[in-house]
């Protein structure tokens, strides 16, 4: 009989007790996290989260059988891989990785890391004064040179491309520079809510960017509802509004007479007399006839004005 420690024990319970309490569980990577950073982050995280370093076996033992009751809880085992810390709190998944995210800050590279991003290193003045640090940098690769009393980047330079290692005396110099290439805090692999397991791919939304994809649906929902005159709740007031200009309109082009269309129908006729009356000869604007053509040119005799 394989005999286990009473201490492995007694961790695979309290993590059982942690999850069955918890509404949210997450596993987390915590590769090359300084300790004083992740004692701060655990600080930063009180009342929020709890986090528990754990040996990947016993967190794998916690999880399955915690997932007595809490259903394919042990498919967050999947997740874990290399330094791994648990993450239990009650905020939900998103915002549980929204928080882990901003724990997370730049720093530099000792030598041997992966870059995950291409490091240049920019034309410019450094804050160095001329001495053994343009030695120390040209040794590494840094086009540095002096330029009136100041160390200087000659040109841009690609240092390191995206997916190899850092030098350690290419870290040395990008540390100098102050360009920190790690990225390091709580990395959420996964967390588990409620029956189902959220991967990172999927907890990685771009809020802004899900917040434009909705109101667009919106819109174009709204559209079609208007186009094929669905009666839904949202669109019933535009649908009467637009059905009420429609017949208004109808009724007044076919002439119809109604309480609405009167005044329409009443200004369309003057309108159409007006401009009946513009082309009509002799007659004005305001409905009267002009004087007969030559009327002031003979005017009636004064004896005819006398005897009327």
């Amino acid at each position: 009989m394989v005999h286990v420690a009473l201490y492995k024990k007694e961790v695979v319970a309290n993590l059982v007790r942690r999850f069955a309490e918890s509404r949210v569980i997450g596993i987390a990577n915590i590769q090359g996290i300084p300790a004083p950073q992740f004692q701060a982050i655990r600080r930063n995280l009180a009342g929020q989260a709890a986090i528990m370093v754990s040996k990947n076996n016993l967190l794998r033992l916690a999880l399955k059988e915690a997932a007595a009751t809490k259903p394919r809880l042990e498919e967050l085992a999947e997740t874990i891989d290399g330094q791994t810390a648990v993450v239990t709190a009650n905020l939900n998944p998103f915002k549980l990785f929204r928080e882990l995210e901003a724990t997370k800050t730049k720093a530099p590279a000792r030598g041997g890391e992966v870059a995950s991003e291409d490091l240049w290193v920019r034309e410019g003045e450094t804050p160095f004064k001329p001495g053994p640090v343009v030695g120390e940098l040209q040794k590494a690769g840094v086009p540095a040179a002096i330029e009136r009393g100041k160390v200087v980047i000659k040109h841009d330079k690609l240092m390191v491309k995206a997916g190899q290692r850092i030098p350690r005396d290419v870290a040395q110099a990008l540390a100098r520079l102050e360009i920190f290439p790690l990225t390091v805090g709580l990395d959420l692999r996964g967390a588990y809510e409620a029956g189902m397991v959220f991967r990172r791919d999927v907890l990685a939304v771009d809020d802004a960017k899900v917040r434009a994809q909705f109101l667009e649906a919106g819109r174009a929902a709204f559209n079609l509802a208007m186009f094929v005159a669905y009666p839904a709740k949202v669109v019933l007031r535009p649908l009467l509004a637009l059905a009420h200009s429609k017949a208004l309109a109808l009724a007044v082009g076919s002439g119809y007479p109604t309480k609405e269309s009167i005044p329409f129908l009443l200004a369309k006729a003057r309108a159409q007399m007006l401009a009946l009356a513009g082309r009509a000869p002799g007659v004005l604007a305001e409905g009267r006839h002009d004087p007969p053509s030559g009327a002031e040119a003979h005017p009636v005799p004064s004896d005819m004005e006398e005897g009327s």
